[in-house]
């Protein structure tokens, strides 16, 4: 499995609603919110044969209240 990890902007007001549906979907591993720039980061597991830009974009970026994504992909655990 490939870890990597997705930051979420959300529209205004849809933060909590974002995460529901998220976690509703069962594709996430974990979903925390935040503060800064982003309102979630979340981190999600694929298969090595898994494109993470296709599962990204058909999977992920299509959930209703999300403004804008940052994908973070992971070498090493330490």
């Amino acid at each position: 499995m490939v870890p990597f990890f997705v930051q979420f902007k959300c529209k205004l007001g849809q933060s909590y609603a974002v995460a529901n549906a998220l976690a509703e979907a069962e594709i996430a591993s974990e979903i925390y919110s935040t503060a800064g720039h982003y309102d979630l980061l979340v981190k999600f597991y694929v298969d090595n044969a898994t494109d993470i830009g296709h599962f990204v974009n058909e999977k992920v970026q299509l959930i209703e209240g999300i403004q804008d994504t940052h994908t973070i992909i992971t070498f090493k655990a330490f």
